[in-house]
């Protein structure tokens, strides 16, 4: 139950990511989770409570991607740092390009839905976590506050390329110009 579940989840991630919140509806999760008709709405009444679903599931699966790149970048230097980080925007922004546009998508959402927001917000908290320890590691004066510069930078970035693709699309100069920038404080008079 719980992984068919998770099945309906993916594929309202897909459908929502790929094809917009028009979209999203029970049919079009089925069809995508390739179940039978019906499935989606028995685990989810309505669609406040599929959208509610999904932004928990959502942050279950960005957890354990920032996992991922949390392993891989702790011992990092800024270079190894900027790699890691662009390894993850490159995986963002293809292979789990459904899922960062449901993000974003969701992230709308919560301008009408204001309750969502603090799920949302849980899933952002665990990077900058994250992300506030690996700019410790390497010598920030503010660690939290150049994650959230970062992160804040990453989904611009994302939002560009989920927009407006480039074939030959590297992040890594611009990531590795802002560590630098942050780390050697020449941005420190950044509004906060």
């Amino acid at each position: 139950m719980a992984r068919r579940r998770e099945q309906v989840l993916d594929a309202a991630l897909e459908v929502l990511g790929s094809e917009g919140a028009r979209r999203l509806t029970y049919q079009a999760v089925d069809t995508a989770a390739g179940v039978p008709s019906g499935t989606t709405s028995n685990h989810f009444r309505n669609r406040a409570a599929l959208v509610d679903g999904l932004v928990d599931h959502l942050e279950a699966l960005e957890r354990r991607d920032w996992e991922r790149v949390s392993a891989g970048a702790a011992s990092a230097g800024v270079g190894e740092l900027a790699d890691e980080v662009t390894r993850f925007l490159r995986y963002a922004t293809g292979p789990a390009r459904a899922r960062t546009a449901a993000r974003f998508a969701l992230s709308l959402e919560s301008t009408a839905r204001p309750e969502l927001r603090a799920a949302l917000a849980r899933g952002r908290e665990a990077a900058i976590d994250r992300g506030t320890e690996w700019l410790r590691r390497l010598g920030s004066r503010t660690p939290r506050r150049h994650c959230e510069i970062l992160l804040d930078h990453l989904d611009g970035v994302a939002f560009h390329q989920l927009t407006f693709p480039a074939e030959d699309f590297d992040p890594r100069p611009g990531i590795h110009g802002l560590l630098n920038g942050l780390l050697n404080g020449l941005l420190d008079e950044l509004p906060g």
